[in-house]
């Protein structure tokens, strides 16, 4: 399994507009696409994105602890948040707040080709570091721990990192899947079913391709290849 870059966060939510519209008028995002199913917003197609998925709520937390995104100028994207928000600052260069139906996000200063791209998916883990190995034979990188301390693991320049706590097992969790972008969606169908790893689906779409497994702690991975097609901006 060889990914290339962390390419989304996909969600369920039941309000998926009001989340869209706060990204798109605070956190320096556009609609990169939306369908009846879903909307996909981003600040470049071809960097880490938000995919939000329509679903019944209320939604459970579960395996989800945040979702950051690296910017160049931490001052300047605070004050693109606006007021009205309850920010916390773990650490200097970080900031972290509460968006709607669970979701929290964490805005994080460090140099990017492009504002807004993704850091990092902050997810619960009952065993971290068992975690962390387990993400290494999905075809992640190992990697130094970040500012949090938890065992972190790597793709094309943003990380996975596992915080202590019960993921639990929801029935309508926010999480619906981690993305990493692929050269090749069949080569990795192939590896899957050769490491006998589960596979949730396999997906044909318009433009993308894609094969999602089970990963640890029932967090679901897709690996997804860019067709010739995809022309999102």
């Amino acid at each position: 399994m060889t990914p290339e870059t962390l390419d989304h966060v996909a969600l369920w939510v039941s309000d998926r507009d009001t989340i869209a519209d706060f990204l798109t008028e605070r956190v320096g995002m556009h609609v990169v696409d939306r369908t009846d199913a879903f909307t996909l917003v981003g600040s470049d197609a071809r960097r880490g994105k938000l995919t939000l998925f329509s679903a019944e709520g209320p939604r459970e937390q579960g395996a989800l602890e945040h979702v950051a995104l690296r910017v160049s100028s931490l001052a300047q994207a605070e004050r693109e948040l606006g007021d009205g928000l309850e920010l916390e600052r773990p650490r200097e260069g970080q900031v972290y707040f509460d968006v709607h139906e669970g979701l929290r996000l964490g805005l994080v200063e460090g140099p990017t080709e492009v504002d807004y791209d993704l850091d990092h998916v902050a997810l619960w883990s009952a065993s971290p570091e068992e975690t962390a190995r387990a993400y290494e034979q999905l075809g992640f990188s190992p990697a130094a721990s970040g500012p949090s301390g938890g065992p972190r693991v790597e793709t094309g320049g943003a990380f996975v990192e596992f915080h202590q706590g019960d993921p639990g097992d929801p029935e309508k969790p926010l999480l619906n899947h981690l993305a990493v972008k692929v050269d090749s969606a069949d080569e990795h169908i192939a590896e899957a079913r050769e490491l006998g790893l589960e596979i949730a689906d396999i997906v044909d779409a318009a433009n993308t391709y894609a094969v999602f497994v089970w990963g640890p702690e029932r967090v679901k991975i897709e690996y997804v290849e860019h067709k010739p097609s995809f022309s999102l901006t």
